[in-house]
């Protein structure tokens, strides 16, 4: 493939191909073109195609292989380093950790299964064949595209169930999407240790679960999900005088239980808030509060 790559893409190429061996590092710039120029189902074999380099696709899997095994961590901490120095975060750090699932088919599709799906459509279909990535992205604001979301890491969910039908010399450990989701809040801190603007992850209502909050808190994040409509919160702990504290630990949760439906038929609260939603700017009604909840530790924001 002969192309005129700008200076930028091609440097991070060059920097990712001293990373290789010598006998995968020329096949890394046609694959990486690839993924950007293919039109499609997104495949290897389409990957390859918009490469040019079909007649070396066996090679071309040896190398998607290597890059999953040994090298895929090292090329996403390079990537967004490099997005580092060119995207300005603004106030705060935001990032989003949800999973997809792909329809996938075939007698060589490994990793495969029957899940929910999210987007049943007319056909009303609640499950999907294929596969189920939890991935890790950066939310920017493009002047042009808008709202962008750049994906940094992505970790493919395979059922318990699953596993058997993988070969044992290849078979992965399971993990379920909370754990993938708490690997990923680590790596992202890791990557952003140092910062001093506030770090703040959104999640789907699946995600915000002792485990995952357990681990933001630990690294310093801000998670920012959805509650359930029946979620246990209680008022804030009473604020007893340094004088008259009794020994022990404080408490950290109230004695009053707060009802999340109660609080939003009252009238009272309720304020205007200019959002971007859908790629126009809307206006939103909220009402925000603080409560105390156990599967967060403590304080929240609702």
């Amino acid at each position: 493939m002969c192309l005129n790559v700008p200076d930028p893409l091609d440097s991070l190429i060059a920097t990712l191909t001293s990373l290789l061996d010598a006998r995968h590092a020329e096949l890394l710039e046609p694959l990486f073109l690839g993924t950007l120029l293919a039109h499609g189902r997104r495949t290897a074999t389409s990957w390859f195609r918009a490469g040019d380099f079909t007649e070396a696709f066996r090679r071309g899997y040896t190398l998607l292989g290597t890059l999953g095994r040994k090298y895929l961590d090292a090329f996403a901490s390079i990537l967004f380093g490099r997005l580092r120095q060119t995207i300005d975060p603004g106030r705060f750090w935001l990032f989003g950790i949800d999973d997809t699932p792909t329809q996938r088919y075939g007698p060589y599709v490994e990793g495969a299964g029957i899940h929910h799906n999210p987007t049943p459509g007319p056909t009303h279909q609640p499950y999907v064949y294929g596969h189920v990535w939890v991935t890790l992205d950066w939310i920017v604001r493009h002047p042009e595209c808008h709202t962008l979301a750049l994906p940094l890491q992505g970790d493919l969910y395979i059922r318990r169930v699953d596993l058997p039908k993988i070969d044992p010399d290849r078979r992965p450990e399971f993990h379920t999407k909370l754990e993938s989701a708490v690997a990923q809040i680590h790596w992202l801190a890791e990557r952003l240790c140092g910062t001093d603007k506030p770090i703040w992850v959104v999640v789907d209502g699946a995600y915000a679960k002792r485990p995952v909050l357990e681990a933001a808190r630990r690294d310093g994040v801000v998670l920012i999900g959805r509650l359930a409509h029946n979620a246990a919160l209680w008022d804030l702990p009473p604020v007893v005088p340094a004088g008259q504290r009794r020994r022990g630990r404080p408490r950290k949760y109230g004695t009053q239980r707060l009802s999340l439906a109660k609080r939003a038929g009252h009238a009272q609260g309720w304020q205007e808030v200019e959002c971007f939603q859908y790629q126009k700017p809307v206006t939103k009604r909220v009402k925000t509060f603080l409560a105390t909840w156990r599967p967060a530790g403590g304080v929240i924001g609702s």
